[in-house]
């Protein structure tokens, strides 16, 4: 039976005018995969944020969709990413402050994805993946801090029983990069790759989550 896969979230899957030069973006990769007679919607739009999404993105998916994906949450952090300027008088304090940030990330995340599994669709979230950035202490304290919000997506994952693309094994190279934050035609190809391997592969009806790959 046909299906019709539907793409939410920010400029991970709204990569197009990162790929300038006719590089197909990761929505163009997707449609390149699909069995034959499936749809693929793009409603994701570069710049989205989770409150986004939930309110507009969300009225806009096709009654016809039979398939959901999720990738948000990077330019939510990016709001926060100040606090790894903030100066602390002890890791613990350090810790306690990213905890505080993590639980309301999670409550917003959890909020969407709620909203997201309450349609009935086979659903699949992306989690957020580590920047590729020149500046080696930005990049090593990115990763550190990206860690806690992906544990928080990878946790309401979980709770809710829905499969997880955990794209930071997904692009994991230079090449898959078009700049410090977006993904290159060589990024999407992977992430249209892991996105169709989940959808065509992961058994929705039990109801579990699987982190891929």
């Amino acid at each position: 039976m046909a299906g019709h896969l539907v793409l939410l979230g920010d400029s991970i899957l709204d990569n197009a005018s990162y790929v300038p030069g006719g590089r197909p973006a990761v929505i163009d990769q997707v449609r390149s995969r699909l069995p034959e007679g499936w749809a693929a919607t793009l409603l994701a739009r570069d710049g989205s944020v989770i409150d986004s999404v939930l309110g507009l993105q969300l009225s806009k998916i096709p009654g016809d969709a039979s398939h959901l994906v999720l990738s948000v949450g990077g330019n939510d952090v990016l709001e926060q990413i100040r606090i790894l300027q903030e100066p602390v008088k002890s890791v613990a304090e350090a810790l306690r402050i990213m905890l505080e940030s993590r639980l309301e990330f999670e409550e917003k995340h959890r909020g969407l994805m709620e909203a997201l599994v309450a349609r009935g669709l086979p659903t699949v979230v992306c989690t957020i993946y580590n920047p590729c950035s020149d500046d080696e202490n930005f990049q090593r304290a990115a990763v550190a801090a990206l860690s806690h919000y992906n544990d928080a997506i990878l946790h309401n994952a979980r709770s809710l029983g829905v499969p997880a693309i955990d794209l930071r094994a997904v692009c994991s190279e230079i090449s898959d990069y078009a700049n410090e934050i977006e993904p290159s035609a060589h990024g999407g190809a992977k992430i249209a790759d892991a996105i169709l391997g989940v959808v065509t592969g992961h058994d929705f009806a039990s109801q579990r989550c699987a982190v891929f790959p």
